[in-house]
């Protein structure tokens, strides 16, 4: 569609940042909080770039503070954060640890204080350890009520002042990642076990939706999917089935699951033919038409272009985390698809396609699909940016990626799309997980390395300065 005038951004748009708990709070055992799956699992060797973990990470947790009178300079709308499970719950239930709440209360004051948006996600990945430990997570159903009373805690306790909630971030990816390819905690690679607990998964985020229209009547709820929308290699029709199969098996299985409450049939049948579909019980089903969401998060960050793959073919392979770009081999599922390079599009040094028009159609695929507004939970670049002289970061690439990303989503407003907001990833630099602190995302740099904690001072970007502009005049100025 080539529109003769774009549609404004609505009064009202929700320009913003995001970030997560493991990621940039840090104080990792302070105040009473419990180990997470993640702080066991970084300080393994071998499982992060040189040994990064987030036990001081960017030291949110005590800068905060600091960190949203920057937001506010900025103009910042939203913000977008997670709860740590454990430090509400030490052992992942029981009495909640008022000191963890407090702190979350903290931050949602100080946001609303500053007219800030506070953006809630209840799990992004860091299960409590003890959970873990005693019935392995999400492998089974006992953490459906355990999640859900975790929620209850944080509904009840910030229900007036949060309208905005994610229930679940990305999990698709965190799962594929702990039970195929053994990279996050619990370090398993097993694809019945993934389909199994992916089930458990999406039992819990049904669970707690249903539960959250009782506690937060005003409130709005969606899980946060990293959707990669796929594309065909070429107009081949093997290429073609391997794009339907790739789209079916990577994405429509989750969003499908999440808002219309049923498996795709496709994908269904195939899984059960190959004995890794889930166990789905008597009333299963009915829980999941019961946990619909109000919207749906979006974490979008690059296209997937797809070819055939046999039967003996390709199987998934790690990703990127080194920064070496051109070293991401093709990855698939034997007899439905394997990636492939795509010709039309660069790559950042992590090999992330960069591809602007494909959030547009992943807006328009989710929009027709489900007929739900949708957030961008998040989108961004990371790069290895470079403290020069005078203080200053000139990331003008990262500049040229986001600016062509919001005018993606005007282009897909005017294509009809109800776009709550946009949460750039990230506000400031952070842990990248598995890729350390050389990976750099934020608005505002973090004087840290993987291994040297440094002052931790926070420096504006040059990509700052041009968000804020972005922000006053509500995408007008870009």
């Amino acid at each position: 569609m080539e529109h003769r005038k774009l549609k404004a951004f609505p009064a009202g748009f929700l320009w913003g940042a995001a970030s997560a708990a493991y990621q940039v709070e840090g104080a990792w055992d302070a105040d009473g909080k419990g180990p997470s799956v993640w702080d066991v699992f970084a300080k393994l060797p071998g499982k992060t770039f040189q040994g990064s973990n987030g036990d001081v990470a960017v030291d949110h947790y005590h800068r905060f503070a600091e960190d949203v009178a920057l937001m506010a300079e900025m103009g910042l709308k939203a913000y977008r954060f997670s709860v740590s499970w454990p430090r509400i719950f030490p052992q992942g239930r029981g009495e909640p640890n008022e000191a963890g709440l407090a702190f979350y209360e903290h931050l949602i004051d100080t946001l609303i204080a500053h007219h800030i948006e506070p953006v809630l996600t209840l799990y992004h990945w860091d299960m409590p350890q003890a959970l873990q430990d005693e019935y392995g997570g999400w492998e089974d159903r006992r953490i459906i009520a355990d999640f859900e009373h975790y929620c209850v805690t944080l509904f009840q306790r910030f229900a007036g002042k949060v309208k905005y909630w994610v229930s679940l971030n990305e999990q698709n990816y965190n799962l594929t990642n702990a039970y195929q390819l053994g990279t996050h905690p619990p370090a398993v690679e097993d694809r019945k076990r993934f389909f199994a607990a992916n089930h458990i998964a999406f039992l819990a985020n049904a669970s707690v939706i249903a539960t959250f229209r009782r506690h937060v009547p005003n409130g709005l709820i969606g899980p946060s999917f990293a959707y990669s929308p796929a594309y065909p290699g070429s107009s081949a029709p093997a290429d073609m089935l391997a794009f339907e199969n790739a789209e079916e098996l990577t994405n429509h299985w989750w969003l499908d699951t999440y808002c219309f409450g049923r498996y795709p049939q496709a994908a269904l049948t195939w899984l059960t033919e190959t004995g890794e579909a889930p166990d789905i019980l008597p009333g299963d089903l009915e829980i999941l038409s019961q946990g619909l969401p109000d919207f749906v998060g979006v974490n979008y960050y690059q296209t997937l272009t797809y070819t055939g793959n046999a039967l003996d073919g390709v199987t998934l392979q790690r990703i990127n985390t080194t920064g070496q770009k051109g070293t991401t081999p093709a990855s698939g599922i034997p007899g439905l698809y394997k990636t492939m390079a795509n010709p039309f599009v660069e790559t950042s040094n992590w090999d992330w396609a960069i591809d602007p028009t494909g959030l547009r159609i992943a807006l328009r695929r989710l929009a027709s699909r489900y007929a739900l507004p949708v957030m961008i939970t998040e989108n961004g670049l990371g790069e290895f940016d470079q403290l020069v002289a005078g203080d200053r970061v000139h990331d003008d690439y990262r500049i040229a990626y986001l600016k062509a990303h919001v005018e993606a989503c005007q282009q897909a407003i005017s294509d009809g799309v109800q776009l709550l907001g946009y949460c750039a990833w990230s506000f400031t630099d952070i842990l990248s997980w598995l890729n350390g602190y050389q990976k750099r995302y934020g608005f505002v740099y973090v004087d840290r390395d993987e291994r040297d904690t440094r002052d931790l001072r926070r420096i504006r970007k040059d990509s700052f300065h041009w968000y804020k502009k972005v922000i006053a005049s509500n995408g007008e100025i870009l």
